[in-house]
């Protein structure tokens, strides 16, 4: 098989910049023309299992369910260029619809499942959404109620009419499970509608596509401000989904765990459409992450790879459980979406037969993958970096002024390549401010290369605490405090202070049953890191504020910290 992630994309003349191989060829094809030559080669091996939903299709059944998703968008009226959101959690139609809008080149609208009322009306209405698919419910989120609060012109209007003041663009609800609420259609009717319609109409759609068509809606993980619509074209993550799993040396016989969220790119590209490009399985653990149903899923469907953010290894390592579960066949996977503490990945790699475990390393805007290790790297690399760059990617680190920075020293990531974003959606200013006219994209992550081209990420620019002239980057303190035996998580974050300028804290999850003070975290750091490191504040949380891809929003806990602590300045955005 050929690799993903060469080794021959060290720096040159000793400057942090570095491009991927070109040799390995980027797939010209849409999203359905990659679905119907894996069917075509694949279509008795198993596609899809849902775990909660008691599902098993093979690749034939369930190319069959999307074009019956499809026949029935088309007899909708749905064209090209539409935009159907999707508000849900992991589940079956879901998967379906993922493939079914591409399947017409209508551009699917990732809803976030955590989005409430405020935000829902936004995002359908900054990307103009035609139609919606949505669960019933989940958890505490009850999405029928909280459309019907937004448009309670439902109770009144036909299904596939609505006219609703909050929502102009709005016409179509299709709501999956066994009740279908008034002024909304059921998806198993839409479904059912579409068995009528010929294969040979949706493949008269599916040609008019180009692989440069947007397909995808994908809203920022609003850690700051209003969530931007960051919009992705077939190109973008057919590409991203093949070397990916490639990295991994996925063939068709593996079986990906995906207990991440499909609204986002790490369960949508780099699992199911990863899954496609290999005809490999894909094992749903879920409609949410929870530790132990995601292990039994490892278990009971001898899964060889499984993905994570660290939060969600954390829990799983913490279960008391752990060595009742069979990992024997788990051999690789992806822990991404934040920065990986170096002791989880270990543990991972000791206690979870995961010895070929790899880090990946993106953004939602980057399709996401940029950066991400083979499973051969040495241990060292693999806990000590984000790997090498993909093919067809270029990176390269900035200081201040924009210039190249030299092997070893940390500026600003940049990264340029097929897997740019097309744009956000109808935000020519925002775009502008993310992609400049070269096509760099400026992610805003502090990053280190070495020599032979290893990736680090350090923190983010605006994360960077200055106390007293010294800059203090709260990645390298997490990492020591992950060190010590008795912490689970942690996250370190600068408060504002009228002699320093900036001090730091620390918020900190403790293992079970573990009972730590502050003194004694202050105690561990003595003599270990600097003394302007040591956290000024520390508090003991039971859990931290993360968005569901896992990742800390430590605007939150300043802005929590600043009116405990009754500090007299502006909240942060």
């Amino acid at each position: 098989m050929t690799r993903a992630v060469g080794d021959h994309v060290a720096p040159e003349n000793n400057l942090s910049s570095v491009a991927g191989r070109r040799d390995v060829p980027l797939l010209e094809k849409t999203i359905p023309a990659l679905l119907k030559e894996t069917v075509s080669t694949f279509a008795d091996n198993q596609a899809a299992v849902f775990c909660d939903q008691a599902i098993r299709w093979t690749y034939a059944e369930f190319d069959d369910a999307v074009d019956a998703l499809a026949g029935g968008l088309l007899e909708r009226g749905y064209n090209k260029g539409d935009r159907i959101g999707v508000w849900s959690p992991n589940r079956s139609e879901w998967l379906l619809a993922q493939f079914a809008t591409a399947r017409l080149g209508l551009i699917l609208v990732n809803i976030n499942p955590a989005y409430r009322v405020f935000e829902l009306e936004y995002a359908l209405n900054k990307v103009g959404c035609r139609g919606l698919i949505v669960a019933p419910n989940f958890k505490t989120s009850d999405y029928v109620g909280m459309l019907q609060e937004l448009a309670p012109e439902l109770a009144e209007c036909r299904p596939g009419r609505l006219q609703a003041s909050k929502l102009p663009h709005l016409e179509t609800i299709i709501c999956m499970g066994d009740e279908t609420p008034a002024g909304m259609l059921a998806f198993k009717d839409v479904m059912a509608a579409g068995r009528s319609i010929s294969a040979a109409r949706l493949d008269a759609v599916t040609e008019t596509l180009h692989c440069n068509d947007p397909i995808n809606i994908q809203f920022t993980s609003g850690t700051t401000g209003l969530p931007k619509g960051a919009c992705l074209t077939h190109r973008n993550i057919v590409n991203n989904a093949n070397f990916v799993t490639a990295a991994m040396e996925f063939t068709d016989a593996d079986r990906l765990c995906i207990p991440v969220p499909f609204y986002h790119c790490f369960g949508m590209v780099m699992g199911t459409l990863g899954c496609v490009t290999k005809g490999a399985t894909m094992v749903v653990p879920g409609e949410g992450f929870e530790p132990a149903s995601t292990l039994r899923a490892v278990t009971e469907e001898k899964c060889t790879a499984l993905y994570g953010v660290p939060t969600m290894f954390v829990a799983m390592l913490d279960q008391p459980d752990l060595d009742s579960y069979d990992f024997s066949h788990l051999r690789t996977g992806i822990m991404a979406g934040a920065p990986c503490p170096i002791e989880v990945m270990k543990k991972v790699q000791a206690l979870m037969n995961m010895n070929q475990v790899t880090i990946a390393y993106g953004m939602t805007e980057t399709s996401p993958v940029s950066f991400q290790s083979n499973v051969d790297d040495p241990l060292e690399k693999r806990v000590s970096s984000v790997g090498r760059i993909h093919p067809h990617v270029d990176v390269k680190i900035v200081d201040e002024a924009g210039d190249i920075v030299v092997v070893g020293q940390q500026g600003e990531l940049l990264t340029r390549g097929y897997s740019v974003m097309l744009c956000y959606w109808d935000d020519e200013e925002q775009t502008a401010n993310a992609v400049d006219s070269d096509g760099w994209m400026h992610t805003g992550d502090l990053a280190t290369i070495d020599a032979e081209g290893y990736c680090n990420i350090t923190g983010r620019v605006k994360d960077m605490i200055c106390r007293g002239g010294e800059n203090i980057y709260p990645r390298e303190i997490e990492e020591f405090l992950y060190t010590h035996p008795l912490v689970s998580q942690v996250q370190v974050f600068g408060l504002p202070d009228e002699k320093f300028g900036e001090i730091t804290c620390a918020w900190v999850i403790l293992k079970p049953d573990a009972t730590l003070g502050e003194q004694d975290i202050i105690d561990f750091c003595k003599g270990q890191i600097a003394h302007f490191k040591v956290p000024a504040h520390i508090r003991f949380k039971d859990e931290l504020p993360m968005t569901v891809t896992g990742k800390p929003q430590k605007f939150i806990m300043r802005d929590a910290m600043i009116e405990e602590l009754g500090l007299q300045v502006q909240k942060t955005a």
